[in-house]
């Protein structure tokens, strides 16, 4: 099993940036970190859980939701077992759960937007964005 470890959500102003991290720890098949694509999906209230950005296993992909691109940006460190989720000039409606999520790549660098592509989630950061 591989658990997932959220932290660095907050309560900011509009147009503040923070930083979320998610340390990963245990592995599925002797697997290690850099074999898993990794993403970060949020959940406001009411609503159901949206896809944010996605990071392939060695960091060289990316992909993004049309609501963060150009203001978030995904990263990876594999020596570190961590994924991080950069949110620059936060709006009111980036208010959410952010959840970190993995999935065993199996050798491929394909991304995934659909949360049930993904095994393995952590238990949430929340995110809230005042006006």
């Amino acid at each position: 099993q591989v658990q997932l470890a959220e932290s660095g959500g907050g309560l900011v102003q509009a147009g503040s940036s923070l930083r979320l991290s998610c340390a990963a720890s245990g592995s599925t098949s002797g697997s290690t970190f850099s074999g898993y694509t990794m993403g970060w999906f949020r959940q406001a209230p009411g609503k159901e859980r949206e896809f944010v950005a996605a990071i392939s296993r060695s960091g060289g992909n990316t992909y993004y939701a049309d609501s963060v691109k150009g203001r978030f940006t995904i990263s990876r460190d594999n020596a570190k077992n961590a994924v991080s989720l950069q949110m620059n000039n936060l709006k009111p409606e980036d208010t959410a759960v952010y959840y970190c999520a993995a999935r065993f790549a199996w050798g491929g660098s394909r991304l995934y937007t659909d949360e049930s592509a993904y095994n393995f989630w952590g238990q949430g950061t929340q995110v809230t964005v005042a006006s």
